[in-house]
């Protein structure tokens, strides 16, 4: 199986962002969305940012129109609703899909690594959360009714063993 520190990802600047540059990092990787009831929850991520970040985690956030069309917007648009909105200092990346045949490699990877309930490449919605390890092994998928914050007590472990 290929090694998340082989992916990469294009930000909503364009810039391409190789994975290897997360070794060591405890990573959270969430499939995002504007216009979704779990928006909010953009709030909750950047409060963990910002409580964690120094001490090793990453959060990676990736928007996705794929569940309801929830994400119609531009990377302007995408870029207004999580800085202005809720403050997020996270990287974001560019719009992808995270099921399917067109989904992006990071989301292929993750979601073989660890299935859903409904199976390989099937993310049930928007705010799907996956959790990796600071030697790349993805360890945890939450769904999308999991809240940030009770995600946060897996970080600590996680940060705690670096």
């Amino acid at each position: 199986m290929q090694s998340f520190y082989n992916l990469s990802a294009k930000t909503l600047y364009g810039e391409v962002i190789n994975f290897s540059e997360y070794k060591g990092k405890t990573v959270l990787v969430v499939n995002t969305a504007s216009k979704c009831g779990f928006t909010p929850q953009y709030k909750d991520l950047e409060e963990l940012n910002k409580k964690y970040a120094d001490n090793g985690l990453v959060i990676l956030g990736f928007p996705c129109n794929q569940f309801g069309r929830q994400e119609p917007g531009s990377s302007k648009d995408i870029e207004n609703t999580c800085k202005i909105n809720y403050g997020v200092t996270f990287r974001i990346f560019e719009k992808c899909d995270v099921k399917g045949s067109g989904a992006h490699p990071v989301f292929q990877y993750l979601s073989k690594a660890l299935p859903g309930i409904f199976g390989t490449m099937n993310i049930k919605w928007n705010f799907t959360k996956f959790l990796i390890t600071p030697d790349g092994t993805p360890i945890k998928r939450f769904a999308p009714l999991t809240n940030p914050r009770k995600i946060e007590k897996y970080i600590v472990r996680l940060l705690r063993q670096k």
